[in-house]
C-alpha cells in the first residue's frame, strides 16, 4: 500500500526531510496491516527490513538465558523497530507481535539507498536525529547512574522505621553510654546518701525493675532496626545491579549505533564525493 508523504513527517527519523525528499521516500516504502497478536517477526527471521509504527500497538519481546521471555520496546507511534537488524542485514534478535489491528511503514536498505543516491543530503538530517537520539539515551543512562540509594530508601521509610533508627542510632553511641553511666551514678549516689530517706534503697530494686524494662523495649528496637539495615543493603544490592545491566545494555546499544552511523557516514561521504566528481 502507497504511502502519504504527509505521514512520515511525523515520524521522527523523517521529520527533517523537505518535501522532495519526503516524496522520494514515500514512494519507496510500504504500508502493512496486522491482525491483533499476528506477529510481525519473530527471532532469527531474515531482517527485509525495519516498521514504523503508524497506528495500534507493537510488542517488542526477547528470550534471556533462561529462556523467560523479556519485554524490550513497546514503540509508540512514530517510533522505530527492527532497525537495527535492516541495517546490519542480519537475523532479528527480537520477536515483535502486533497487540491490536496495527498499521505500520516497512522501511528496507533499499527505500534508503535509493532516497540518498538521490538526495544525497537527507543522510544527515537523519544522522541528527540519531545524533539526538544518542545524546538522550546518554543523558538517560547518566540519570540512572546517579540515583541515590539513600534518596530512594529514605523515600520509602515510615515513621517507625525512622524512630527505630533514631534510637538505635542514639543507642550506640559514646553520648548514650556517658549520659546513661552519669544517670546511673547519680541515682545510685543520691539512694545511698538518703540512707534511711531513700526511695530505692540497696541494692536498687527499683532500678533494676527500669534497667530491665529499658532491656526489654531497646533490644526489639535495635533488631528492628538490623533488619531494616539489612533491607537497605539488600536495596542498594539490588540498585547497583539495575545500574550496571541499565548501562551494559546501553553501551552495547550505543557502541552498535555508533558503528551503524559511521557506515551511514562513510556512506554519504561517497555518495557526495560522487557527485562532486
Amino acid at each position: 500500500m502507497a504511502c502519504d508523504p504527509t505521514e512520515l513527517r511525523h515520524i521522527p527519523l523523517f521529520a527533517l526531510l523537505d518535501d522532495e525528499e519526503l516524496a522520494v521516500l514515500a514512494a519507496q516504502v510500504e504500508l502493512r496491516k496486522f491482525a491483533a497478536r499476528q506477529r510481525i517477526y519473530k527471532i532469527g527471521d531474515p531482517s527485509g527490513g525495519a516498521y514504523v509504527l503508524m497506528s495500534g500497538g507493537v510488542q517488542v519481546t526477547t528470550v534471556d538465558e533462561d529462556n523467560q521471555e523479556v519485554l524490550v520496546d513497546t514503540p509508540g507511534h512514530g517510533e522505530l523497530f527492527g532497525f537495527a537488524s535492516m541495517l546490519e542485514q542480519t537475523a532479528h534478535q527480537t520477536n515483535a507481535m502486533a497487540l491490536e489491528e496495527t498499521t505500520c511503514l516497512e522501511v528496507d536498505r533499499n527505500d534508503i539507498s535509493i532516497l540518498l543516491q538521490r538526495k544525497p543530503m537527507a543522510g544527515m538530517d537523519m544522522l541528527t536525529v540519531l545524533a539526538r537520539q544518542l545524546h538522550a539515551h546518554q543523558q538517560l543512562v547518566r540519570g540512572r547512574a546517579m540515583r541515590n540509594p539513600n534518596e530512594v530508601i529514605d523515600e520509602k521509610a515510615t515513621f517507625g522505621n525512622r524512630v527505630a533508627d533514631a534510637v538505635a542510632r542514639f543507642g550506640g553511641s559514646w553520648n548514650f553510654i556517658i549520659s546513661f553511666g552519669v544517670v546511673l551514678v547519680a541515682y545510685t549516689t543520691l539512694n545511698v546518701a538518703l540512707r534511711g530517706r531513700a526511695w530505692d534503697p540497696y541494692p536498687f530494686i527499683l532500678l533494676n525493675l527500669f534497667l530491665s524494662m529499658l532491656a526489654s523495649i531497646q533490644a526489639p528496637v535495635i533488631m528492628m532496626s538490623q533488619n531494616r539495615q539489612d533491607t537497605k543493603d539488600r536495596l542498594r544490592g539490588e540498585l547497583d545491579y539495575e545500574v550496571n545491566r541499565r548501562a551494559e545494555s546501553e553501551i552495547k546499544d550505543l557502541a552498535k549505533r555508533l558503528n551503524l552511523l559511521t557506515d551511514k557516514l562513510d556512506d554519504v561521504d561517497d555518495l557526495l564525493r560522487e557527485k562532486l566528481k
